[in-house]
């Protein structure tokens, strides 16, 4: 049993219930006190869909990324009445809920409901009202890896409200079951690991949900000239990821041969774009996306279409080497390796689809939190 006050700024004791042990602490319950994290998303590089169960665990997984300057945030702001208001900024999305119960799953804002409804029913929480407000610098469903992005957010922020005792591969972990287990939205395990650590990372995966994130020590000279090379390109399009991803797992448990061996080669690829960059061999940067995106169209229907064939010829012909779509594929965003100054004749010719280059930088935080 724990004790506070909205309307005082004393210290006082609570405990923090895990699974099998209390953590106790010390903290300040302030009205008005906000709670706020930042979580990058990612660039998925090479290896894209050998996160995804049961292919993970019958082979193994291995995939390279890097986060980049785009990030999904969340806020909590205590209230000083017992009301819950979660909103979605960028999507204009409020619900206002009059008690401090378990959320209903409704298809409204499920990833804010479902990671708050996870964290009520695992850890002390403090009969206070508060107001979840979030924010994400792409859109759904871009392939960016935005809604794991903006789970580990959220998740960060409730961490950083209660002092929650979670190291990054519990972080990770927590929000890879609220997706896919609470809330059985399909997908990999990529996206939750590379927002809470952040940087390059080689990862791989293996049965039981079990995750290495290796980071990888790249010479500065190297992630310059990769990021000055690798154009970021939104086809202005989103897609349905879990149609394509359940289609993949579906291959993969009728033992689909195309399907699985371009799966392998993907994973080949991921160490092979790893040595490369490790080695400074940007030359070859471009022909190993080119050889990822050629098998990765062999993976599930509708990960390319005709337009994104188009995309892909027309900057190849204005001198990229190679590229690939980022996430499941089927829409969102696309990058291309464009060597010497050919980055400027890419962008102008991806200008005439319609879409946007989008400006970067790659980053080596991961989630950050903290409290005003």
């Amino acid at each position: 049993m724990y004790i506070f006050s909205l309307r005082t700024i004393n210290k006082i004791d609570f405990c923090c219930y895990m699974k099998k042990q209390p953590i106790k602490f010390n903290t300040i319950f302030v009205s008005n006190m906000i709670f706020r994290s930042k979580a990058p998303l990612r660039i998925g590089l090479a290896g894209g869909g050998t996160d995804v169960s049961p292919y993970s665990d019958l082979y193994g997984g291995a995939i390279l990324n890097t986060t980049i300057s785009l990030s999904a945030y969340a806020s909590i702001e205590l209230l000083d009445e017992k009301k819950i208001i979660i909103e979605a900024l960028d999507r204009n999305e409020q619900q206002v809920f009059d008690n401090l119960d378990l959320l209903p799953i409704d298809g409204t804002l499920n990833l804010l409901k479902g990671v708050y409804n996870r964290v009520k029913n695992e850890y002390s929480f403090p009969s206070t009202g508060f107001r979840l407000s979030t924010f994400v610098d792409a859109p759904a469903g871009s392939g960016l890896g935005t809604s794991s992005t903006l789970v580990v957010a959220i998740l960060g922020a409730f961490v950083e409200m209660l002092r929650l005792p979670l190291g990054d591969y519990d972080i990770a972990h927590l929000a890879y079951d609220i997706e896919r287990n609470d809330l059985a939205l399909a997908g990999g395990k990529q996206d939750q690991y590379a927002a809470t650590f952040g940087g390059v990372n080689y990862m791989e995966f293996y049965e039981n949900d079990k995750v290495i994130v290796n980071p990888l020590r790249i010479r500065p000279q190297y992630m310059h000239e990769l990021e000055n090379n690798l154009v970021l390109y939104f086809t202005a399009t989103s897609r349905e990821s879990a149609t394509i991803i359940k289609e993949q797992v579906k291959n993969v448990n009728s033992k689909n041969e195309k399907s699985i061996e371009a799966m392998h080669q993907l994973k080949e690829q991921a160490r092979m774009m790893k040595e490369a960059l490790l080695k400074g061999k940007l030359s070859e940067f471009g022909e190993i996306l080119d050889f990822g995106f050629q098998q990765k169209r062999k993976m599930a229907n509708n990960i390319s279409n005709s337009l994104i064939e188009e995309i892909y010829e027309s900057a190849k012909k204005a001198g990229a080497t190679g590229g690939k779509i980022s996430g499941a594929g089927g829409g969102g965003f696309m990058i291309f390796y464009c060597p010497g100054n050919t980055n400027y004749a890419v962008k102008e010719a991806l200008l005439k689809f319609g879409g946007e280059v989008k400006n970067y930088t790659f980053t080596h935080e991961g989630l950050r939190s903290w409290t005003i």
